[in-house]
């Protein structure tokens, strides 16, 4: 475990007890989830059941963890949508055409989009460095209350997009405003432990998407199909240095000698929110060192919005304690931090 002193406070035993408490009541509030699932209804909502009996259904050898589990309620433009089928979305938009867009993955707790303020500034940097429009923040947030109106979200996924707009088909952008779509639905927690494996494809730390949460995702799903075909739940990237990078949709911390670590930002990683709060709450050292370091890691663990903390059973076949004493550390003050700030 991490070493106690000035900044590393050992919790407290009614800390211990609270956090029991909320996660019980974590617990609770997923397994209501399921049950009010199939009653909302109304404009823009459409029944998803796939998720509403299984925290886990397999598809193929894909597993879906923390996917929507119900209901999802979509805006386009201005607009909620009378159906989540609907065309919305020109087939010429430079989102579809090209991948030009940004987008964030928000949680929501209890009706409350966690770290909203967060990720709006993500997605204001990242529409930035890819030369698009300048997010409207206020419109953004009326699309999120919006797509959420309506909805019982004990535990839910808001996915905001914004893309170049309506553009001539090729990679040169038209002059037509952005699309901004945000859909809201109920999700269905990960589980506690997940099984990780690298991938022999880097991550290119100079690129111009190093570090940008861009819509350009099939480099994502790869290596997510490769992971799924060695029975992983997560794929892991070098970059073209052979240092420790990040996951598909994840950060990674590690324990060597004791000590928490993780790589920077200049790893070209996604400056993740997650990453970033627990690197405040909790700790940890930013390093950058070659996969091998991995090796010697005593315990692993991945963070992202919609996982928060969970711990790495499996590292490239080598079996890990999970969750390792350091992650349920980080865990319970994570519990602890989210209840006490909606908006960090």
């Amino acid at each position: 475990m991490l070493p106690e002193g000035p900044g590393r406070p050992s919790l407290r035993a009614d800390d211990e007890a609270r956090t029991r408490d909320l996660n019980l009541g974590k617990v609770a509030l997923y397994q209501l989830s399921y049950v009010r699932l199939r009653i909302r209804s109304g404009p823009g909502v459409r029944e998803n059941i796939s998720r509403t009996r299984t925290t886990c259904k397999i598809r193929g050898s894909v597993r879906v963890f923390g996917r929507y589990a119900g209901p999802m309620r979509a805006w386009v433009n201005g607009r909620i949508l009378e159906s989540i089928d609907e065309a919305a979305i020109t087939v010429t938009d430079h989102g579809f055409t090209v991948g030009d867009g940004v987008f964030e993955a928000v949680k929501v707790v209890d009706g409350v989009p966690f770290a909203l303020s967060r990720h709006l500034a993500r997605l204001s940097r990242s529409a930035a460095a890819l030369g698009l429009p300048p997010v409207d923040e206020q419109l953004v947030r009326r699309a999120v209350a919006e797509s959420m109106a309506g909805q019982d979200l004990p535990l839910g996924r808001l996915r905001i997009t914004w893309t170049g707009g309506v553009a001539p088909m090729g990679s040169n952008r038209g002059e037509a405003p952005p699309t901004l779509t945000c859909v809201a639905g109920a999700m269905a927690p990960y589980p506690e432990t997940a099984a990780a494996v690298s991938v022999p494809w880097p991550r290119n730390e100079r690129g111009a998407l190093a570090g940008v949460k861009s819509t350009s995702y099939a480099e994502n799903v790869v290596a997510l199909a490769h992971a799924a075909e060695r029975s992983a739940d997560e794929a892991l990237f070098a970059n073209t240095l052979g240092n420790i990078c990040e996951g598909t949709g994840s950060n990674i911390f590690y324990v060597v000698d004791g000590e928490l670590r993780t790589p920077t930002l200049a790893s070209g990683c996604l400056a993740g929110v997650t990453r970033a709060l627990v690197l405040e709450w909790f700790g940890g050292r930013e390093v950058d060192e070659p996969m091998a370091a991995l090796e010697a890691a005593s315990e692993a663990f991945l963070v992202s919005t919609t996982r928060d903390v969970q711990g790495i059973h499996s590292l490239d076949g080598r079996r890990l304690p999970a969750p390792g004493p350091v992650t349920r550390e980080a865990a319970r003050t994570w519990a602890l931090r989210e209840a006490e700030q909606p908006d960090p």
